[in-house]
């Protein structure tokens, strides 16, 4: 009878095992111990499978033991060209690129005779790079050396992220050739926030506003209003909006610029719609609560008293034209034209925002930067992820040497001018048709992306 009743009890446990078994789904994983990196990864997993916006695509089983920048990427769909994650408590894992370390950036250029130069075509202001004397247009002949050549201009690049400090040769491009060469060293450290440029152009009676904007930051309200009052005061016809090396930002702050330009909107016209994954659903946003999601912003109502009133406006892009920017060019659409110049556009037509451990004390310091979101105009419009392709194609690179952003003579405004004021445009100063072999900026440079806010 003892022996009867041990056996029952093992059927009974082995039943209980297989019901068990049989219950258990693939989503199931072990509760890991806090502190270690399976823990993080696994937080990391969760969070992705609300949020994410190919949360459907991630695999089932993924290996909890690989190191935490290896198990996001492991998550990731191959149609992810922008998620990233970082601890911050390691500067070493954020992105990095020339602009971030040191403030400037730089293309590679092949003239018709097949000489390489390499233009400064970025600096940015109260930057290390400003500070060390370097401006938009020199010609940079060597980093820390090194002469740079089409074959080295990868590695040359990748080198500068690894360093606090670089050695350049550079000098000015005068009728084909460098002259007044120097030595410049820059230091790694901050930039400071970029302000906006504006000018305002006039031929025939005929006023023509140009604004240069560096990204979409939030609380950049106040000085876009006042911007926009000067324009409107000056009573200016057209408008050019120089978003070329504009990655983006707050879509709050995209929102307000917008507000600004085109006639025949009000406080509840609709701005945006965000389309998610099956958690998230679709979002759509009025002009006015868009830009209320950035607590310091004016109301729709302080901004739209600025209003030009305008049919039109004229975008300058680039291949860094990116996010933010690119959304006031797909989201103007419906209510006015837009005519692009420059060349087409980097082709994120998606949002989101930072994912991180709200709970006190955190227990984990890795923070997620995940798309979340495909983003659509008032129309339903979107889908641009290979990027706006401008009306007018223009290479910024054909007038050496490149003019300060701003001067009526440099390429992509001089185009945008001439266009308005019914003029030829000059398209090569120098006779070159010039190929661009690498720009600093280029996607895998890393770039933080914008704000679903």
């Amino acid at each position: 009878m003892k022996d009867f009743f041990k056996i029952q009890f093992l059927w009974i446990m082995l039943l209980s095992v297989f019901m068990v078994s049989c219950n258990r789904t693939d989503d199931e994983v072990p509760d890991f111990p806090e502190g270690t990196t399976e823990y993080t990864n696994r937080w990391i997993q969760d969070s992705m499978r609300r949020y994410y916006y190919w949360a459907d695509q991630m695999p089932a089983k993924p290996d909890y033991h690989l190191p935490t920048k290896d198990f996001f990427k492991s998550l990731l769909s191959s149609q992810d060209r922008f998620s990233f994650i970082v601890n911050t408590t390691d500067p070493n894992t954020y992105p990095k690129s020339v602009r971030n370390l040191f403030g400037f950036d730089y293309a590679i250029l092949q003239l018709s005779g097949g000489e390489v130069v390499t233009v400064v075509k970025l600096v940015l202001k109260n930057s290390p790079a400003s500070n060390s004397g370097l401006e938009r247009g020199m010609v940079i002949k060597k980093i820390n050396g090194q002469t740079i050549t089409a074959s080295n201009a990868q590695q040359l690049a990748e080198s500068i992220s690894t360093k606090t400090v670089i050695d350049l040769t550079v000098g000015n491009w005068q009728n084909g050739a460098v002259i007044n060469e120097k030595n410049v060293t820059v230091y790694y450290g901050y930039s400071l926030e970029q302000p906006l440029l504006s000018k305002i152009f006039e031929q025939n009676g005929k006023k023509t506003g140009y604004l240069y904007m560096y990204d979409f930051p939030d609380g950049i309200t106040s000085a876009l209003s006042q911007k926009f009052s000067e324009f409107k005061s000056a009573g200016i016809q057209e408008l050019i909006l120089d978003l070329r090396y504009n990655y983006g930002g707050s879509v709050s702050s995209a929102a307000a610029l917008c507000a600004m330009i085109p006639s025949g909107i009000s406080a509840n016209s609709r701005f945006i719609v965000y389309k998610g994954n099956k958690n998230g659903g679709e979002l759509s946003r009025t002009f006015s609560r868009q830009i209320a999601y950035d607590p310091g912003a004016l109301s729709f109502d302080a901004l739209h008293a600025h209003s030009l009133g305008l049919n039109r406006v004229y975008v300058l892009t680039s291949g860094s034209t990116a996010s933010a920017a690119e959304i006031v060019i797909n989201n103007l659409k419906p209510y006015m034209d837009v005519i692009q110049v420059g060349d087409t556009t980097l082709g994120k037509d998606m949002a989101g925002f930072i994912i991180e451990d709200k709970r006190k004390p955190k227990k984990i310091t890795w923070q997620i930067h995940p798309v979340i979101y495909k983003v659509f105009n008032a129309s339903g419009e979107g889908g641009y992820i290979n990027g706006i392709n401008p009306q007018f194609s223009v290479n910024e690179f054909n007038n050496l040497p490149l003019m300060p952003l701003g001067d009526p003579s440099e390429a992509l405004l001089s185009s945008a001018l001439n266009k308005i004021y019914s003029k030829q445009g000059n398209t090569n100063a120098d006779g070159n048709e010039i190929k661009v072999l690498f720009q600093s900026d280029s996607p895998a440079a890393g770039f933080s992306g914008f704000n679903f806010k």
